[in-house]
């Protein structure tokens, strides 16, 4: 295991999200005696650590702790949270930072990742949640909290999730401090519900994403134009819309643009929209009583009297009987209907149920609204769908005769440009650049642009 830090402080040495775009993980070294992580996800489809021993199939930590002072959390997706359980079984009792929000939801997310990839042992899952929440210490946003002696950190809204933050951390070695912003995920401005993020005064160094670091999604009012389309279709074809989706974050930002469709669309305020995703309801639930988190767009709604993650043509389905009849249903009736369901890239979870019955209806529409992972069965269902093809799912095939949408603003996550805009709204430029969490494209686009940009900036794509 790699357990000597690079000889000069502060430093940083990279876990996860180098070979891909999960896995996110970083140790930022204050000294040679303490660190912190920022950041403990687990690995999805091809990904695998910079250190080549752990990957989606391997969770157990393949670097020492022993000198890691604490946890910084940026969100609770579990690319950024969900190896928890693997970082206390190695030993870690330490303090996990993390926002007000994050605090909430990080104990369903870990509950239920438990139970898909450790074990169904309620026991254990609820000694492993207890753990976590005894160790959690909530901060607000934009205040500065000690560590260390030597390091203070400042959580900053990042637009991504419900509580999602980059990190800015102030190492003080001697009378020149060294800020160094780890930017987590960042979302796109205009997402409903959530503040856009706003860019760092400065930093020295600067560690950010790049999940679409080589595009460009479309403007909300288009995409909503799209959205509308597809339902049109759904009504015309009598059909159902499937939606692969994250159940946090994604499903509550798409119930916001499908209650305000609705609302300005009165023709279709019979259509049913079903959730189906209790891990999704029980998110739905928190981002209700976290509504002072929510931005001016969203508070207004409110304050018309309409509810938008409560409207009445929105439908949860809780058993998995209950999901069994409803698919049993749509692939014997005519009706529109919009199914969201988790996972997001279909690699289990109910969406998978829906895409077994209709995936071979003409009459289906299935629409992407996030990244997905080489290999993942919603990669193959992009690639091949178009030209009729198949998929495997559950060792069987299926073919695609549904009709393939995608629509990468919906993604949460910011686009190049709105990336570009995070460095270069600084008030002075940093003095280095390291582009992680990306797909090879995705970071080498988005390194080239920057480069043209910040010609003084060291900018560089780390391979451990």
């Amino acid at each position: 295991m790699p357990d000597s830090p690079p000889p000069h402080f502060p430093a940083i040495s990279h876990h996860g999200a180098v070979h891909g775009v999960t896995g996110s993980c970083h140790e930022l070294h204050i000294n040679p005696e303490q660190s912190v992580l920022v950041d403990c996800g687990i690995f999805q489809g091809d990904d695998r650590s910079p250190h080549g021993k752990a990957d989606a199939y391997n969770l157990e930590l393949d670097f020492t702790i022993n000198k890691v002072q604490a946890l910084i959390l940026t969100h609770c997706h579990i690319d950024h949270a969900g190896r928890i359980p693997w970082l206390l079984a190695a030993g870690f009792n330490k303090p996990i930072y993390c926002s007000h929000p994050t605090a909430k939801l990080l104990p369903i997310m870990l509950e239920d990742a438990a139970k898909m990839g450790i074990t169904r042992d309620r026991k254990i899952i609820k000694k492993l949640v207890k753990k976590v929440i005894d160790l959690l210490i909530p901060l607000d946003y934009q205040r500065w909290t000690p560590l260390t002696e030597y390091l203070r950190i400042r959580l900053q809204r990042a637009g991504h999730i419900l509580g999602s933050a980059y990190v800015e951390c102030e190492v003080r070695l001697s009378d020149t401090p060294r800020r160094i912003v780890f930017s987590g995920d960042l979302g796109a401005p205009h997402a409903p519900l959530l503040p856009a993020p706003i860019a760092p005064e400065y930093c020295h160094t600067l560690v950010i994403e790049s999940t679409y670091g080589d595009t460009l999604h479309e403007k909300r009012a288009h995409r909503k134009e799209r959205l509308k389309a597809i339902i049109q279709r759904c009504f015309e074809n009598r059909g159902a819309v499937l939606i692969p989706a994250f159940s946090l974050g994604r499903t509550q930002e798409l119930m916001y643009e499908f209650e305000h469709i609705i609302y300005e669309n009165a023709d279709w305020e019979n259509i049913e929209v079903i959730i189906d995703s209790p891990l999704a309801s029980k998110f739905t639930q928190i981002y209700r009583a976290l509504k002072p988190y929510w931005d001016d767009e969203a508070q207004a709604v409110i304050e018309q009297g309409r509810y938008p993650l409560t409207f009445k043509q929105l439908y949860t389905i809780e058993s998995h009987e209950e999901h069994k009849k409803t698919v049993r249903y749509l692939k014997k009736s005519a009706r529109p209907v919009i199914v969201i369901a988790a996972s997001g890239m279909c690699n289990g979870g109910r969406i998978t149920g829906y895409l077994k019955a209709l995936l071979g209806d003409k009459r289906t529409d299935i629409l992407f609204i996030g990244y997905q992972a080489k290999n993942s069965i919603g990669r193959q269902i992009i690639t091949y769908g178009p030209r009729h093809g198949w998929v495997e799912i559950d060792n069987q095939r299926y073919t695609i005769e549904a009709a393939v949408h995608q629509m990468g603003g919906y993604s949460a996550h910011a686009d190049q440009q709105n990336l570009i805009d995070f460095v270069t709204r600084m008030q002075s430029p940093p003095k280095e650049v390291r582009i992680l969490h990306g797909d090879e494209r995705a970071k080498a686009v988005f390194r080239n642009k920057l480069a043209e940009l910040l010609p003084t900036t060291d900018i560089r794509i780390p391979d451990s």
